[in-house]
C-alpha cells in the first residue's frame, strides 16, 4: 500500500513522531510516498526508507496512493488539498500543532491509525470545496479552498467597499476591512472568529462573514451551496488581496470574482471514535461551563 506524508516546516520536536510513522510504514511493509521537501532533513536523521516514492507541486502523487497523511496542525492539512485535488485520495491528519480540529488524530495514536487504515475500520468523511472563479488568471492550477475564500484591504487601513451579488442578483455592498466566504468546513475557522455561525460539515450551505463591518445592519448570513456568489471591490488603495485558505494574491478592482461550489470534494479520515460533537466539545469546550 501506497500512502504519502506531507509536512511543511519539520520542527525539532516533531522528529520522534517521523520516525515512528516510518518505522511504523516498514513493520507493515508500506510504501511512503514523501514530500520532496522533507528528502533532506530525511537524510540527515538516516532514517530515509531504502523504498519510498516522491511527490512535489511538480511531481503529482503516485497514482497507487491510497491515503495521505498530513504530519502538523490544520494549516499543514489545509495545505495539502492542492496535492489532492478531485482524486479523491483520503486525508489523515495526525496533530503536531496545537488546535488540531480538522487534523484531529494525536501523534500517540499512530499504530492505532495504521491499524485501522489496513483493516479498515475508519470513515470517509466528505467535504465541500469552494471553486473561485476570476476575469483574469490568479491562483494558478489551484483555484479552490477547503475551508474559505475571502477578499481584505492591502495597502491601506480604509474600509474597502466589496458590491456582492447572489446568483446574479445584487446582495449588499459590505464596507468593510473584508469579507470571507465559508465553507461548512471553514465555519470553525476565520469566519468564526469573526462571529460567523458554527455549520455542520454534512449542511449543503455556505456562510458570508463580514470582517469588521462599518454597516451595523449586516451579519453573516447562510445560504445554499448551489448559490454563485460574485464580487466587485473598491476603496482608496490600488490593490486588494484575495485569499484561497491560506494562500494569497494581489488584485486590483479590474478583476471580478465569483464563488461556486467545486465540482469534487475532498474525503477526510475519520478514526473509530472520531466525530463533529465530540471534536466540539474537546477542541472548542462547546457547552463547557466552569460554574456547574
Amino acid at each position: 500500500m501506497h500512502i504519502a506524508i506531507y509536512n511543511r516546516a519539520l520542527n525539532q520536536e516533531d522528529i520522534p513522531s517521523l520516525k515512528i510513522l516510518l518505522e511504523e510504514f516498514k513493520r507493515h511493509a508500506l510504501v511512503p510516498v514523501i514530500y520532496e521537501k522533507l528528502l533532506p532533513t530525511l537524510q540527515t536523521l538516516e532514517v530515509l526508507p531504502t523504498v519510498f516514492e516522491v511527490f512535489s507541486e511538480e511531481k503529482p502523487l503516485h497514482p497507487k496512493t491510497r491515503f495521505l497523511f498530513s504530519l502538523g496542525g490544520d494549516g499543514t492539512l489545509l495545505d495539502t488539498v492542492r496535492f489532492i485535488g478531485s482524486s479523491k485520495i483520503p486525508i489523515l491528519g495526525i496533530n503536531l500543532g496545537r488546535l488540531g480540529f480538522l487534523a484531529g488524530t494525536g501523534a500517540h495514536e499512530l499504530n492505532f491509525a495504521i491499524e485501522s487504515l489496513i483493516k479498515g475500520t475508519y470513515l470517509l468523511d466528505p467535504r465541500t470545496v469552494l471553486h473561485l472563479d476570476s476575469s483574469r488568471p490568479i491562483f494558478s492550477d489551484v483555484p479552490y479552498a477547503l475551508n474559505e475564500f475571502s477578499i481584505h484591504r492591502k495597502d491601506s487601513s480604509s474600509l474597502i467597499k466589496i458590491h456582492t451579488y447572489l446568483n446574479g442578483e445584487f446582495l449588499c455592498t459590505y464596507w468593510a476591512d473584508g469579507l470571507i466566504v465559508a465553507t461548512p468546513t471553514g465555519s470553525t475557522g476565520y469566519s468564526m472568529s469573526c462571529g460567523g455561525p458554527i455549520i455542520f460539515p454534512q449542511a449543503n450551505s455556505f456562510v458570508i462573514t463580514p470582517v469588521a463591518p462599518h454597516n451595523l445592519n449586516v451579519r453573516p448570513l447562510i445560504i445554499p451551496d448551489s448559490s454563485i456568489v460574485s464580487f466587485e471591490v473598491e476603496g482608496r488603495a490600488e490593490q486588494f488581496l484575495c485569499t484561497l485558505d491560506a494562500r494569497s494574491e494581489a488584485i486590483d478592482s479590474s478583476v471580478s470574482l465569483a464563488v461556486k461550489k467545486e465540482h469534487f470534494m475532498i474525503n477526510l479520515v475519520r478514526l473509530e471514535g472520531q466525530n463533529f460533537l465530540h471534536t466540539l466539545q474537546t477542541k472548542l469546550y462547546w457547552g463547557a461551563d466552569r460554574r456547574n
